[in-house]
């Protein structure tokens, strides 16, 4: 059996690199797998770039410009939607025939258009969608936060500038979305309990198949190491307890920095003594305008590819930070917990289903910088730190080993191939 994984990026952001990591945890399982990207980094055999030249900037351009159009001319909200009007047909392409299923994953900002999708669906080859966010199952928005009009039809949509209209934008992409939809049946697989809940719930997804199965991470890479010698590889000193925080670009709202730097203030004046003995590491892009924003010394580090120096800011570090305020099931959790690092995070998402409440780490109050706090100061002070370390690994282990995400993909495609026998 041979499968075609498609994905807009190859190592950049989370669904590429749990895209790239279902590839290779397939490939370990006996199956074929290659991964068709937009935007190829690594010199991977398996991956096939498709050549990025001045048309695929100008389809990237052209989107932007209907939803700046729509946005009244304003930039409101400009990156923080897609429309899915241009993209690429690779259903010419040898990869595509070759394949038996076809792997849709984080397919927007031009790798894919809708119509792209329906001339997939119209080649008869069986496909999966692994959700990342909620863009498959809502108009034009990844995460639809508090409205619920995809439940029923998107319009009046609260991201586009005054609140749209009957038939503004994301009504128009929905419509097509329920079309397209109706072409062929697509198995829609949701990283986590909380997605598979909302996708369930979308107007455009009724009667499909909806699953739920998180995403893979090579527990044989990411498990715990010393922690003296990791702090020793990444130049971090020995005698701070060091809080771990990282995004791909560390400025962005959603992933809730300001709630970390009002925490940490809120532990600054309630242990003044903390701020010779605890530290924050960051890492990603403008992770160094932190450091005057945090009470405590900060250790600011650039945007990590590298899967094995990642295994050693982990290990340094004693515990991991994420008060992002929409996830799905995210990537980091998953690696820290590997490498025995306890989490705290904010109640959202699929966050909850990860961390376990007092168990293996702490799950805060929604939005809450006090509350993100107690979680902090919890696990910095929690006497029985090795037992709750040893339980993050145990459930990193458990539940999302290759092998185990493997199989169960491999029993989506068996039965989809199947049936289009």
């Amino acid at each position: 059996m041979r499968i075609l994984i498609i994905n807009t990026s190859e190592r950049m952001g989370g669904p590429a690199v749990a895209a790239g990591r279902l590839m290779e945890a397939l490939k370990n399982n006996g199956i074929k797998a290659k991964m068709l990207v937009r935007d190829k980094q690594t010199d991977r055999i398996t991956v096939v770039g498709i050549r990025n030249n001045w048309l695929q900037v100008w389809k990237f351009i052209w989107e932007r410009l209907v939803i700046w159009k729509a946005n009244r001319f304003r930039r409101h909200q400009l990156f923080t939607v897609d429309i899915a009007n241009t993209g690429i047909d690779i259903t010419h392409m040898p990869e595509f025939k070759q394949a038996d299923v076809i792997h849709l994953h984080w397919i927007n900002q031009g790798m894919l258009s809708l119509r792209n999708i329906r001339q997939i669906l119209e080649s008869g080859k069986p496909v999966v969608w692994t959700m990342h966010d909620m863009w498959p199952c809502t108009g034009i928005c990844h995460y639809a936060k508090e409205c619920d009009h995809y439940e029923k039809a998107c319009g009046h949509c609260p991201l586009i500038y005054g609140g749209g209209g009957k038939r503004d934008l994301s009504a128009r992409v929905f419509q097509k979305k329920k079309s397209l939809y109706a072409t062929a049946p697509i198995t829609f697989v949701a990283c986590s309990h909380w997605l598979e809940e909302k996708a369930k719930r979308s107007a455009l997804l009724e009667g499909a198949t909806v699953v739920s199965i998180p995403n893979p991470i090579n527990t044989n890479l990411f498990r715990p190491h010393d922690e003296r010698e990791a702090r020793r590889k990444c130049r971090l000193p020995e005698g701070r307890r060091l809080i771990l925080f990282g995004s791909f670009k560390i400025t962005d709202e959603r992933k809730g920095a300001k709630y970390l730097i009002e925490a940490c203030r809120l532990l600054a004046d309630k242990h003044p003594e903390w701020k010779e003995t605890v530290g924050v590491v960051v890492f990603g892009r403008q992770s160094e305008q932190l450091q005057d924003q945090l009470p405590f010394k900060v250790y600011p580090m650039s945007y990590v590819q590298n899967e094995h120096e990642l295994v050693n800011i982990y290990n340094a570090v004693d515990l991991f930070a994420l008060p992002s305020l929409q996830e799905n099931l995210p990537n980091m959790v998953m690696e820290a917990m590997a490498c025995g690092v306890p989490c705290v995070g904010f109640n959202v998402g699929g966050i909850p289903e990860m961390i376990d409440h007092l168990h293996n780490g702490y799950v805060a109050q929604y939005r809450s910088a006090e509350d993100l706090a107690n979680g902090i100061q919890w696990i910095l002070t929690e006497t029985d730190y090795a037992e709750l370390s040893e339980q993050a690994c145990r459930k990193a282990a458990a539940n999302y080993s290759e092998g185990a995400i493997a199989k169960r993909y491999t029993d989506i495609y068996n039965k989809i191939t199947g049936e289009y026998a």
